[in-house]
């Protein structure tokens, strides 16, 4: 499930990529000239609201399954890192030899 999550995320992001190069930011050479209201009036106003509802369904889709790819991990979770766990086997096998005590070893 969490590879399939990742796939979904890398679609989405590919697509949000080419939404985003494909709108028009205006400063087009028909604005230039004045015809920006002719741009309007041929659809383009209606495109252009489109690839914004596109952009903001992408991003959120992304944002969502980010989130969601936390609860499919197949990683196995321990509380005890490998890195101590070793350290703790070669801590019991090398145990130090018991302090003499020194006060027994007086000599009176």
């Amino acid at each position: 499930m969490f590879t399939i999550i990742i796939i979904l995320i890398l679609i989405a992001a590919v697509l949000l990529t080419l939404v985003v190069l494909v709108q028009n930011k205006g400063g087009d050479l028909s604005s230039q000239f004045g015809g920006s209201g002719a741009s309007q009036l041929m659809g383009v106003k209606k495109t252009g609201d489109l690839l914004e509802r596109l952009t903001w369904i992408f991003v959120i889709s992304i944002m969502v399954l980010t989130l969601s790819s936390n609860f499919f991990r197949e990683t196995k979770r321990t509380s005890v890192s490998p890195n101590i766990k070793k350290a703790q086997d070669k801590a019991e096998i090398v145990q130090p030899a018991p302090a003499a005590d020194t006060a027994k070893k007086q000599i009176p």
